[in-house]
């Protein structure tokens, strides 16, 4: 179960992400992102963690490279289940 305040800070992050790159991307913070290889190399990428998401949307938008949405379906894991349970690490 998708958790209320993370579904309303995950609206949040893609209404600002939108907002910015003058999209209209349903779900910035998918993780699920496919990229020619050539193009990803071609981009310089700082993050390596959550700030990916925003980064690579925010310079794919500015080098004028296209995009294409494929809906997915997705069943969010409660506190129990979630990451740091199941990499051993405690909340």
């Amino acid at each position: 179960m998708l958790l209320f305040w993370h579904s309303v800070i995950n609206k949040s992050l893609t209404l600002i992400s939108n907002m910015f790159c003058n999209l209209n991307l349903t779900d910035m913070e998918t993780c699920y992102k496919v990229f020619r290889t050539d193009l990803l190399k071609s981009i310089p990428i700082r993050s390596d963690r959550f700030g990916f998401e925003p980064e690579i949307v925010m310079k794919f938008r500015q080098a004028q490279v296209s995009h294409y949405e494929v809906p997915i379906s997705y069943h969010g894991r409660t506190y129990e289940r979630g990451q740091g349970k199941l990499a051993g690490r405690t909340a």
